[in-house]
């Protein structure tokens, strides 16, 4: 029977990206791989012919010329494609002896980085988590304990983490000898791969878990205790050493890394430890000056004096009653007053009455005004010129 196009084999086009291949072929391989299919006669052929597609195909040299003479640049001698050993002197030159075919996919399979070494299985770290905790501005000036619900894979207690039944013991694996590895003669060359079977771990798994299914690990939700330290804000990360994806055949687990955000307060905006807080103020009080109560963050009341003639946006600065540093040994920033001068609203005939009576007789207590309109006064007669 025919070779399929490799192109085909992987579900590409052709001047698919190298990016693109390799994709493919991780796709491929883990959906073909003969662990996840035993039920089909057939599926250890389309492992296989996976493979030697993108042996061919992740090489620009190899790619090159299977585009232009597609199988038969690997026949009668032209290059070293499967099967066949690179021609000393010939045209194939841009053969590669030595392939990672099977290390491409298997640094990810299963949660693995790596096949056998020493001719023992190599544990794998399980991969790390992430999560988004959102927590008020008063949780992140205080402090506090939060209770959070990961998802994840954990260790299977059934096994023990082995993947096999009753927690026996994996055995050594009848392709490669426990080796993790297989040696192939290719002309003058010997090609060493990651065996096929065990996917490099060098064991296989006999009668699998009945609860992992082989995996050794089980999909389970876990509640955990989080201390958020006081001063945190938005983009602080917290590191659980551990807490991640448990790792693959007894491998360690992964780390869960927690990223806060601080929500938007209502009265309080955040500028690192400094805090803002804007404090309306009527028109008489701004002009004659006064006191008004202020909030502070942590739940308290400060007493602000206002000077005679304040205007708006004027600040005020309340030390120690900002935000603590993240780890700045308890010392605290500033809370910054600013005051917003208030023109009143559904005024009283009376109100208007004294309005107008004190606006004839103030035009010298408006200072800004009367140099604003000055300097507009100059402007115009500049343009008249």
């Amino acid at each position: 029977m025919a070779k399929r196009d490799f192109y085909e084999v992987l579900g590409l086009s052709r001047g698919a990206t190298a990016e693109e291949i390799k994709k493919a072929y991780r796709s491929k391989a883990k959906e073909l791989h003969p662990d996840r299919n035993q039920s089909s006669p057939d599926a250890e052929a389309k492992f296989k012919e996976v493979n030697e597609a993108y042996d061919v195909l992740k090489d620009e040299q190899r790619k090159a010329a299977y585009d232009r003479f597609g199988h038969a640049a690997f026949e009668n001698g032209m290059g070293g494609g499967p099967g066949g050993a690179r021609h000393p002197g010939g045209q194939g030159d841009f053969a590669s002896a030595f392939s990672d075919v099977f290390e491409d996919l298997f640094g990810d399979f299963m949660g693995g980085r790596g096949g056998a070494q020493g001719g023992r299985a190599r544990a794998s770290r399980g991969s790390d988590l992430r999560y988004n905790l959102r927590v008020s501005l008063e949780e992140a000036y205080a402090g506090v304990p939060k209770s959070i619900t990961v998802p994840g894979s954990h260790a299977c207690q059934s096994c023990n983490g082995t993947g096999a039944e009753g927690g026996a013991e994996p055995t050594a694996c009848p392709t490669c000898s426990g080796m993790g590895k297989v040696r192939a003669q290719n002309g003058f060359f010997t090609v060493e791969r990651t065996c096929p079977t065990c996917n490099g771990a060098g064991h296989v798994i006999k009668n699998p878990c009945r609860v992992c299914h082989g995996a050794g690990r089980v999909e389970k939700d876990r509640t955990l205790q989080v201390n958020i330290p006081a001063g945190v804000e938005t983009g602080t990360r917290i590191r659980l050493a551990g807490e991640g994806e448990a790792g693959a055949r007894g491998g360690p687990s992964g780390d869960l890394y927690i990223f806060i955000e601080v929500r938007e307060h209502a009265i309080f905006q955040r500028d690192g430890t400094t805090l803002f807080c804007r404090v309306p103020v009527s028109m008489a009080s701004a002009a004659l000056g006064g006191e008004v109560e202020v909030p502070t963050i942590e739940g308290g009341r400060s007493l602000v004096k206002i000077p005679a003639g304040s205007q708006s946006g004027r600040q005020m600065r309340l030390r120690g009653k900002g935000m603590p540093a993240l780890r700045g040994g308890g010392q605290a920033g500033d809370m910054v007053i600013e005051l917003a001068v208030e023109t009143p609203v559904n005024l009283t005939a009376r109100q208007r009455e004294l309005l107008r009576e004190f606006d004839k007789i103030d035009a010298d207590n408006n200072p800004e005004t009367a140099s604003f309109f000055k300097k507009v006064k100059g402007f115009w007669a500049a343009m008249k010129g």
